[in-house]
């Protein structure tokens, strides 16, 4: 497998004046396709904790390095790649594309964390069942 593609409409309110795709809409575009990823491979954006302590995915780095524009009504492909998995992170890997050219790359870094009420996110190991449901997503994007 490798990657996780999907596709999403460019709608005006992704645009900005120039109607051309807002930088900030690339990291929603982002967080949409990682959403996905983690429910192809079977694991939870949020587990919900019996006890109120919940596991979920904060993230601590996000970039976009943009290479063309695109504009409202164009269909974005995007493929997301799992980088790189760390002890408590994954690293995500992003390539946008229209008529088969890329037209941003993009990465974010989410934390596997423990979400106490009242305190930090705890940073805690990735559990090795969802490593193994990562696995097959790994690749280059």
């Amino acid at each position: 497998m490798g990657s996780l593609t999907t596709r999403r409409r460019v709608e005006f309110r992704d645009t900005d004046a120039a109607g051309i795709v807002h930088f900030s809409a690339f990291f929603f575009w982002m967080e949409s396709a990682e959403h996905e990823l983690l429910r192809a491979a079977g694991v939870a954006v949020v587990d919900r904790g019996p006890d109120g302590v919940d596991a979920s995915w904060p993230r601590v780095s996000a970039s976009c390095d943009y290479v063309a524009a695109v504009r409202f009504g164009d269909e974005v492909t995007i493929v997301a790649t799992v980088d790189s998995i760390g002890r408590s992170s994954v690293t995500y890997a992003f390539r946008f594309e229209h008529h088969g050219g890329v037209v941003a790359r993009g990465r974010v870094v989410a934390v596997r964390c423990l979400m106490h009420p009242g305190r930090k996110p705890e940073a805690v190991p990735i559990p090795d069942e969802i490593l193994q449901r990562l696995e097959p997503f790994r690749g280059p994007a």
